[in-house]
């Protein structure tokens, strides 16, 4: 039960993390925007001239201000949507507008909950009854102060109820409604009874919410060093987003009046007074959360590197003094301590204890000090720069940071130097084996589960349908893409002739239609249930031995393609008998032999089929007989060819081609084509193959011989384009 309680939180502070992400962005157009265009930044620089009102540049800044404003004025919303993807299975795209509609229908029923019980009144106004700050304007809807909280619980609760129905079925009558399609037709109904739910529930936890945020605030600096303490403690887990959250943006981590509004969090706060002119110093109880980082990640951290390397074995200080630098710079410049902290966990636990206490305690000096310095998302130089250095010291008091940095530098440099050397750590550079490395958080978990992987399980009845499917597509590479209508599973793949419908009809479909590259299965009113088996099968699906590529790349080159062939065989119209000696002409001018003499073992044995090869002294490929163009292969060195009479016959371009990538290759035609002997079908560069791969020999295989056919060659020896090179014995 913990441990399944502890992968659910992880996974919560994995979706965190994407509305997370947009804050340094948001964060840098507003402290840039916002310090350059503030009166009193201008007048101190003497830069009036240039970025006073009027100015091209204070238009553009003040853009920038007000661009970055707006994502932190509805951060609810992005908290919805944001958290809705990370924490639905799959098809995330309709959690997220399942989100957004969930999230308008719950304030929008608030707000009229609030209107029919008179807090709001007809004109829009708040009563004057109502508790000043209880009620604000979300996406201009009036409704309940809920913060990012408001977010947070319709991005959890869509997610709970899209990963329980996107794949739901109906009743035949409402069977269009079903699957993915039915996640936002619930969510609406719920969360219409979630806004209901939440007048009467949220002042409660509201209230709540308040006294937790007094418990903290009220401890003062014995708060902010248990905050930092338990933050960094949980970063391996990954459970610190969880943790310090609500901190940043709801009332727990305080709330203040800034120009008139009253706003929830530590880091909104801090933004709120960005944006104010009137703010004369910001508020260390609101930076409290994070001002601290700045001493120990531009500073403390690097110091720990510094002695890590001076530690390091004689032999291998150059190769560790790489890697340490350059996780040292990462940190001190983007504030990102993990290559530098997760090589801890793994050779000594022991020094993360220490930088966990220390990394605590530099939050509580900073807050001693009055410390205010913001950030986006982690206490870097290029944060202290913007949000410090810009805003000036009256505003931050800023320079505090660097006499307490210069201690912890010299700390963790002691610290650390001093344990290593007693205990004998592994640090990077003294390490027993040959190589030298950080390590990151996946590391880290790699080792906590030991690696170990479920396999073996017995496929659901769904995964044997979504198999046979994919089978019948031709493999899971074959398929470039899924979707569906109201009845049908509309499928695009990459080579049609590889789609078996014998396969497909053992899925029960009312009817199969192909054209071209795009494959219509008809299922009924159930098929969006059907595809999204079909792409929760193919996330994880074995690659398919029916794929030419993977073919050639794992095996003789297509070896695995024969296999298939001849499995599928049945299914094609066979090459019609008639009568002895059918002439075969040559595409390549250069000198012809029997396939026995192809320069590749599955070739020269036949397992494509029978053949023969030419080794080309003119790089033009010419059509032999008037045929279709079956395929061509996306790395252009392979042609597939079908005849009126139902010959069909692969034209390989060199050995081991695949991997060019279709350099030294252009084609002439597409899949579908119609040509007739003698048109140039490809242009290929001899030289350049006979450097870059096995082989430049071309090489003939008729993959649709019946048996007791066979290729006699009619000509050896140099020949030209379109002369007669072989006979089919038996045909």
């Amino acid at each position: 039960m913990k441990d399944k309680i502890f992968g659910v939180l992880q996974r919560v502070g994995r979706s965190f993390m994407l509305p997370i992400a947009i804050l340094p962005v948001a964060g840098l157009l507003l402290g840039i925007g916002s310090s350059l265009t503030n009166a009193t930044t201008i007048e101190t620089y003497g830069l009036e001239g240039i970025l006073g009102d009027g100015t091209l540049l204070n238009a553009l800044l003040t853009i920038m201000s007000q661009a970055g404003n707006v994502i932190f004025d509805n951060l609810p919303l992005i908290f919805a949507v944001g958290v809705a993807i990370g924490m639905a299975k799959k098809e995330k795209e309709v959690a997220a507008l399942a989100a957004m509609i969930s999230f308008f229908v719950m304030h929008t029923t608030i707000s009229a909950v609030l209107q029919v019980q008179g807090q709001i009144l007809d004109d829009g106004s708040i009563a004057s009854s109502v508790l000043p700050g209880t009620i604000a304007e979300v996406c201009g809807i009036p409704t309940l102060q809920m913060g990012v909280f408001g977010g947070i619980i319709v991005g959890l609760g869509v997610a709970a109820l899209h990963n329980r129905f996107y794949k739901i079925q109906l009743p035949n009558a409402l069977s269009f409604f079903g699957g993915s399609r039915f996640v936002p037709i619930i969510s609406t109904v719920v969360y219409l009874l979630v806004g209901i739910a939440m007048y009467f529930a949220w002042p409660v936890v509201q209230n709540g919410i308040y006294a937790l945020g007094g418990l903290v605030t009220g401890t003062g600096y014995v708060g902010t060093l248990i905050f930092g303490i338990i933050k960094r403690a949980l970063i391996p887990f990954g459970l610190h987003h969880v943790f310090y959250l609500p901190f940043w943006q709801t009332a727990v981590g305080g709330t203040m009046e800034v120009a008139g509004q009253l706003v929830q969090g530590g880091q909104n706060i801090f933004f709120a007074q960005l944006a104010d002119p009137s703010t004369v110093h910001f508020s260390a109880d609101a930076t409290r959360y994070f001002s601290g980082e700045f001493i120990f990640m531009i500073f403390g951290l690097p110091g720990a590197a510094l002695a890590m390397y001076r530690c390091a074995k004689p032999e291998k200080k150059k190769q560790a003094g790489g890697l340490l630098l350059s996780a040292a710079l990462t940190c001190m410049l983007t504030g990102i301590t993990e290559p530098l902290e997760f090589s801890f966990l793994f050779v000594a636990p022991i020094l993360f204890v220490v930088q966990v206490i220390l990394a605590g305690a530099a939050y509580m000096i900073a807050h001693i000090l009055n410390i205010a310095v913001g950030l986006t998302f982690s206490g870097g130089f290029i944060d202290l720069f913007i949000f410090g250095i810009l805003q000036g010291n009256d505003k931050t008091d800023w320079i505090r940071i660097i006499p307490v940095g210069i201690i912890y530098f010299i700390l963790y440099f002691v610290i650390f130097s001093f344990l290593i050397k007693k205990l004998d750590l592994k640090t990077p550079g003294r390490e027993d084996t040959e190589e030298t490395k950080l390590y990151t958080k996946a590391d880290y978990k790699a080792r906590q589960e030991g690696g170990s992987q479920n396999s073996g399980k017995a496929l659901s009845p769904e995964d044997e349908k979504s198999m046979l499917i994919t089978r019948g597509l031709g493999g899971k590479k074959n398929i470039s893409d899924v979707d569906c209508c109201a009845t049908r599973l509309r499928c695009t793949v990459v080579d049609p002739d590889k789609v078996k419908d014998a396969v497909l009809k053992q899925t029960g479909p009312s009817g199969i239609i192909k054209k071209g590259q795009g494959i219509q299965i008809i299922y009924g009113p159930s098929v969006s249930v059907i595809k999204s088996n079909l792409e929760e099968y193919l996330a994880g699906a074995p690659e398919e031995e029916e794929n030419w590529e993977e073919a050639e790349e794992t095996a003789p080159e297509a070896a695995v393609q024969s296999v298939e062939k001849k499995e599928g065989s049945s299914e094609k119209e066979p090459a019609k008998k008639q009568g002895p000696g059918r002439i075969l002409y040559s595409p390549f001018k250069g000198r012809a032999a029997s396939i026995t003499e192809a320069p590749d073992e599955a070739f020269a044995e036949r397992m494509m089929g029978d053949g023969y090869v030419v080794f080309p002294s003119e790089g033009i490929v010419y059509a032999p007989e008037d045929c279709e163009i079956s395929f061509v292969f996306p790395s252009k060195h392979a042609l597939g060819l079908r005849t009126e009479d139902g010959l069909e016959y692969l034209l390989h371009i060199g050995v081991d081609t695949v991997k060019l990538e279709g350099k030294g290759f252009e084609v002439f035609v597409r899949e579908n084509d119609k040509v007739k002997k003698g048109d140039k079908l490809m242009e290929f560069d001899i030289e350049y193959i006979k450097e870059h791969a096995k082989s430049e020999a071309c090489i003939g295989v008729f993959t649709s011989l019946e048996e007791g056919q066979e290729i006699v060659m009619k000509a050896e020896g140099e020949i030209e384009a379109l002369e007669k090179i072989a006979e089919i014995a038996g045909f």
